[in-house]
């Protein structure tokens, strides 16, 4: 452990730039192979070139460069490299949480539009009027607050919210389909 943590204090080189993490070191070319070779003795097998005549080790693996510090007693490094790598990771939920709701805020502005339309469509041609009751309830709360979410609605109204969703779905399938749900005029019920 004493040689590596000597050919580290030596030749070697941390860096932790952007989010990427590199070690090496940079050694006359037979003591590169030895370093590789002492390096295998622990489990930590590392590549190695040639470069201007002169032997270079690199890791690139987070885990094999937090192992070696550990080994090599490089506790204040090993602790900047695992925080990186929590604000990394954290920074990444973080974006993942954002573009998901993101999305969903677009989909909800979308579908409140398409709502709005529909509910202006049946008006316009007096069929929302022969709509059922809950049908007309739900198209009023939706006027009122278009950036309400379906669970928001039916809170509101004290519906469930599945009631919500079916009635702006059959208000946008009315408008889509104009002789949808339209009874057939004239005919009496069937006797049997």
């Amino acid at each position: 452990m004493a040689y590596l943590r000597g050919r580290f204090l030596a030749h070697g080189s941390l860096s932790l730039a952007s989010g990427r993490t590199h070690l090496e070191f940079v050694l006359p070319v037979e003591e590169a192979r030895e370093l590789c070779e002492r390096l295998r003795q622990f489990d930590m097998g590392a590549s190695w070139r040639v470069r201007r005549g002169r032997g270079v080790v690199t890791w690139k693996s987070v885990e094999t460069v937090g192992t070696f510090l550990r080994l090599v007693g490089g506790g204040a490094a090993l602790l900047e490299l695992e925080a990186r790598q929590v604000s990394r990771s954290v920074r990444g939920d973080l974006n993942r949480v954002i573009n998901a709701e993101s999305a969903n805020l677009q989909r909800a502005v979308a579908a409140a539009a398409r709502h709005l339309e529909a509910i202006d469509a049946l008006e316009a041609d007096g069929r929302l009027a022969e709509q059922p009751y809950v049908v007309r309830l739900v198209a009023d709360a939706r006027r009122e607050e278009p950036e309400a979410t379906f669970s928001e609605l039916a809170e509101r109204l004290g519906l469930h919210r599945s009631a919500v969703q079916r009635a702006l779905d059959r208000i946008e399938r009315l408008a889509l389909h104009p002789d949808e749900g339209v009874e057939k005029r004239g005919r009496g019920p069937r006797r049997r």
